[in-house]
């Protein structure tokens, strides 16, 4: 039923008064209660939609204290959300997932030591039900910040703990970064690879040391010349690629921590006229597509499922902030989760 420029919003009472049932009944419906028949849910949902009914959006807050609102904060510079696929990736799944919940994502950005005051400022204020937060660096005041709100939160990778966080009720999604990069390691070594290096990430992001670890964890007491840091850019990959060749000229593969920066790497070495993978060859991290089929040659690189992760982030928090049981009874039970990873075998190795 459309509203004409005249005409009356429609009510609860007209939706019930259509759907034949009581006030009480399809209030529980659309906030999502249990204990309401799968049929009598189906026909005031079809009364909703036929008769264009919109929740009083203020009246539902006083009523559930909530305001079905998510922070997403990105301890990173705005202008990496428009270069870098991996945060679209991310930040897709995040979305998608909310908006099957009913909830909008309130996105926050950190560049500056400034800026942590003004974030938590607009944590404490209650405009959100909850925060997912990823990018954070070793000693990241937020843990912290949202401990000391009691505020429901996700973390996006395992967070480096500083002083004062309590470890037990830290959520986070990761992937199994140590064990990703131990498998591209070993592939480069089962190639008859002599002198593999590696490119890191941000050596404070805990996901950059996993890799590191995973590297070193098949290839222990290899020289740190043959090590590189970067900081999962396009250009951090060409430039710590150009530093390695210098350092070490014999190196013949190379693991790098991310796809973005093994596209840089790539570029350095066609410059400098080596070919790969005969020569050198690389592994990167993420298997996005946008970046792994289109380099030349295309990238073996790790794969991990960051659309996947972003919506498992979503889905927890949710959990944590709903006020309905979950399916079977008992509590909500929120556990870190470690997904899975493989390697996917193209040209460049």
């Amino acid at each position: 039923m459309a509203e004409g420029p005249n005409r009356q919003r429609p009510t609860l009472e007209d939706v019930a008064r259509r759907a034949g049932v009581s006030k009480s009944t399809v209030s529980r419906v659309i906030n999502g209660e249990p204990k309401v028949r799968a049929a009598v849910a189906e026909r005031i949902r079809e009364a909703v939609a036929e008769l264009g009914y919109v929740p009083n959006q203020a009246a539902r807050r006083l009523v559930t204290r909530r305001n079905n609102a998510v922070a997403v904060v990105v301890t990173e510079p705005q202008n990496r959300l428009f270069v870098d696929p991996y945060f679209n990736c991310h930040l897709r799944g995040i979305r998608q997932e909310l908006v099957q919940q009913g909830a909008q994502p309130v996105l926050l950005f950190i560049e500056e030591p400034d800026d942590y005051p003004r974030v938590g400022n607009f944590l404490a204020g209650g405009h959100v039900d909850g925060a997912l937060l990823f990018s954070l660096r070793a000693d990241d005041p937020l843990p912290g910040m949202v401990d000391q709100m009691e505020m429901p939160a996700v973390f996006g990778g395992r967070p480096a703990l500083g002083a004062g966080h309590r470890s037990d009720v830290s959520t986070y999604v990761t992937a199994d970064n140590r064990g990703g990069a131990r498998e591209a390691v070993r592939h480069l070594v089962s190639l008859g690879r002599g002198h593999i290096a590696t490119i890191t990430g941000p050596l404070s992001q805990v996901s950059a040391m996993d890799r590191l670890d995973g590297y070193r964890d098949v290839l222990p007491g290899t020289s740190p010349q043959l090590t590189a840091e970067g900081d999962f850019t396009l250009q951090g990959g060409a430039g710590a690629m150009a530093v390695l060749l210098d350092r070490c000229p014999d190196l013949d593969a190379v693991f790098v921590a991310s796809d973005l920066m093994a596209s840089g790497a790539l570029r350095v070495l066609r410059k400098r006229g080596r070919r790969v993978p005969e020569d050198v060859a690389v592994v990167g991290f993420d298997d996005l597509a946008t970046i792994a089929e289109s380099t030349e040659p295309p990238l073996t690189t790790v794969h991990q499922d960051i659309e996947g992760m972003g919506r498992l982030m979503a889905r927890l928090l949710f959990d944590r902030t709903s006020d309905r049981p979950p399916p079977g009874g008992g509590t909500h039970t929120l556990s870190s989760v470690v997904t899975p990873t493989r390697l996917v075998m193209r040209r460049s190795a």
